[in-house]
C-alpha cells in the first residue's frame, strides 16, 4: 500500500529545506562534522502483488503510476499499476505483432499521464495507457545496439524537447577510437533522430592507452538544473557538462570513496583480465542529484587479494564457493557527496539496490532488494529522502 505519514512533512530536511538553513548548508558544501551525519530515511512505499522477476522502468508521482515488464526468455509483458498496487492494464508488444517494437533500445518513459514511449528496433513508439499504438517514428537511420541496459534508474532523461540516453554504437577497440567514441546519444522522438555528443574527458583513464572491455565504462548520469552529471563505470570521477550545444565539460568532481578499486586497464590486450575486471572492479552504478548532494550508488569492488584468487585456477565448487563468499563480502553502497566532492556519509541502505535509485518530480525511489534465484509473489518500491541526524 502506499503510506504517507503526517510526520514526515517534518522531515522537510529533504535537501530543499536544507539549502535553506544557514547551519545545514554549511553541512551540505563544508564536508560532514562529526556532530552531524547526512542518511537515507524511507519515507513511503508501494507494494505490488506480483509473481516474477518485474522491472520497474519509470513512475510518475504525480498521476500516480508505475510502468514495469517482465522481461523473459520469450515474453515481455507490459504492465502499468498505480500507487495504490493495483495492476491497471497487462500487455505484450513483443514479437511478430503490427505494433511490436521489434526489440528494446531502453527503458520505457510515462512522458504524460495517458501514454508512455518505447524506445525500440522499430523506431520511436507512443503507445496509450491501455496499449495503443498512437504513432510511430522511424529513424533515420538504425543500428542494432552494441549494449543496452534496462532497469530502474536507467532510463533516457528529457533535455529540453528530447532525451538524453546512453550512445549504443560499436564500442572503441583502440586509442584513436576511444578519442572518438561519443558516450551518449541525443534522442528526438518527433523528427526520429539520434545525434551522437559527448566524448571521454581528455584526462579520463580510458584515454590512457590501456586495454578495457566495454562495460568498464557504462556511463550513468541525472540532469539537473542546467547540469548533465556523469560517471563512466570504474572511473570513480563526476564529470559536470552543459546541457545545450557543444555540452561542455564545466567541472570534474573526484570521487573519494572508501576502500574503492577501481581497474585501470591493461597495456596487453590479450590479458584475460581486461575481460574478467570489468564484472569485479568497482564500478559507479548510479547517480542522482538532490539539492546540492550527489547520491553515489556503486559497487566497491575486490581487493587486491581477491582479485587474485579471482583469476586463480580452481574447481566449480571451488569457484561457487568463492563467488558466494563474494557476493557476501561485497555489497552495493550509496555515497553522499557534496559539491565539493566530500564524502558525507557513505553505507549499504538497508534491504535497498542502490543502482535502482530514480529520481521523478523531486521524488526519489527505490526498488527494494529481492532474493536472489528466487520469485517472489509481490515486490515493493520505496521512497526515501536526505535526513541530517544528530550523532
Amino acid at each position: 500500500m502506499y503510506t504517507n505519514p503526517s510526520q514526515v512533512f517534518a522531515f522537510f530536511l529533504l535537501v530543499v529545506t536544507a539549502c535553506r538553513s544557514g547551519e545545514q548548508k554549511d553541512l551540505i558544501v563544508g564536508g560532514a562534522s562529526s556532530k552531524e551525519t547526512t542518511v537515507l530515511e524511507k519515507l513511503d512505499s508501494i507494494r505490488i502483488d506480483y509473481l516474477g522477476n518485474p522491472t520497474v522502468h519509470d513512475l510518475d508521482p504525480v498521476n500516480r503510476r508505475i510502468i514495469f515488464m517482465d522481461h523473459r526468455e520469450f515474453s515481455e509483458d507490459i504492465h502499468i499499476a498505480d500507487f495504490d498496487g493495483n495492476i491497471l492494464q497487462s500487455f505484450s508488444k513483443f514479437g511478430d505483432k503490427p505494433d511490436s517494437y521489434g526489440g528494446l533500445m531502453g527503458t520505457l518513459k510515462l512522458t504524460d499521464p495517458n501514454r508512455f514511449l518505447v524506445y525500440g528496433y522499430r523506431g520511436f513508439l507512443t503507445f496509450d495507457m491501455e496499449g495503443t499504438l498512437e504513432s510511430l517514428v522511424k529513424y533515420n537511420d538504425f543500428h542494432v545496439p552494441s549494449q543496452s541496459r534496462r532497469g530502474m534508474g536507467y532510463g533516457m532523461e528529457n533535455l529540453g524537447q528530447q532525451y538524453l540516453f546512453i550512445h549504443q554504437g560499436p564500442p572503441p577497440q583502440d586509442l584513436k577510437e576511444y578519442h572518438a567514441f561519443r558516450l551518449f546519444t541525443l534522442l528526438d522522438p518527433q523528427q526520429g533522430t539520434r545525434e551522437p555528443i559527448i566524448g571521454f574527458p581528455e584526462e579520463s583513464r580510458f584515454l590512457n592507452g590501456n586495454h578495457f572491455f566495454f562495460p568498464c565504462w557504462f556511463p550513468v548520469f541525472t540532469v539537473d538544473q542546467g547540469r548533465i552529471y556523469a560517471a563512466f563505470g570504474v572511473e570513480p570521477v563526476i564529470y559536470v557538462y552543459e546541457t545545450s550545444y557543444p555540452f561542455a565539460l564545466v567541472d570534474r568532481i573526484p570521487l573519494d570513496l572508501p576502500n574503492y578499486s577501481g581497474y585501470k586497464g591493461s597495456e596487453d590486450p590479450s590479458d584475460i583480465r581486461v575481460l574478467g575486471m570489468c564484472f569485479i572492479s568497482g564500478k559507479i552504478e548510479n547517480i542522482k542529484k538532490m539539492g546540492n548532494m550527489l547520491l553515489i550508488g556503486y559497487f566497491p569492488g575486490y581487493d587486491e587479494k581477491d582479485i587474485a584468487t579471482n583469476f586463480e585456477n580452481k574447481t566449480q565448487e571451488e569457484t561457487e564457493y568463492f563467488q558466494a563468499s563474494m557476493r557476501r563480502k561485497y555489497l552495493s553502497r550509496i555515497a553522499v557527496v557534496d559539491s565539493l566532492g566530500n564524502v558525507l556519509n557513505d553505507f549499504v541502505p538497508d534491504g535497498l539496490d542502490p543502482s535502482s535509485m530514480l529520481l521523478r518530480d523531486g521524488q526519489l525511489w527505490m526498488m527494494e532488494k529481492r532474493k536472489e534465484d528466487q520469485e517472489q509473489d509481490y515486490f515493493r518500491l520505496f521512497r526515501v529522502g536526505l535526513k541530517v541526524e544528530k550523532n
